[in-house]
């Protein structure tokens, strides 16, 4: 077998940051008509922070739990509402222990054309509104959600 015939990198997509930006101020509007203020997290496809912002009437416990949102939905490209039955699994539960595993809605990962290009996390409101103001901002701007 030669090297030749071997594909030795895959490329890899990550959302833009003007994209991130867009994302942000998508979730800030949505988060504002349904009634709380957010920190918002948006990674690149490796968990590494692209863009955040936190509002000024925010916790500041809430800009931590949105990023490691953010992380969890890119590492794994799937929401982090899903993971409350993944860890209800004995051969998964293991993985709770994991300190940036975040298992409270409010985060997706950001698919664009099929392919996993970041994760964007949300903190402030319950679980359900983070939820979904990620799914309105997500949609406003053409992302995928994935169906869990």
């Amino acid at each position: 077998m030669t090297t030749d015939a071997i594909q030795k990198s895959a490329p890899a997509s990550s959302i833009t940051q003007v994209a991130a930006g867009a994302l942000i101020k998508a979730v800030h509007s949505a988060a504002a008509r349904i009634g709380f203020t957010a920190a918002v997290a948006v990674t690149d496809q490796g968990g590494h922070l692209k863009a955040f912002d936190r509002a000024d009437e925010a916790p500041f416990l809430t800009a931590e739990v949105a990023l490691d949102k953010a992380w969890t939905a890119a590492s794994f490209h799937t929401p982090t509402h899903a993971w409350n039955d993944y860890l209800a699994n004995p051969k998964i539960a293991p993985l709770a222990g994991h300190p940036r595993l975040m298992a409270v809605g409010g985060s997706y990962p950001i698919i664009d054309k099929g392919r996993c290009v970041g994760g964007l996390g949300i903190s402030g409101g319950s679980y359900e509104q983070d939820q979904q103001a990620a799914e309105e901002a997500l949609a406003a701007l053409g992302f995928e959600l994935p169906v869990h």
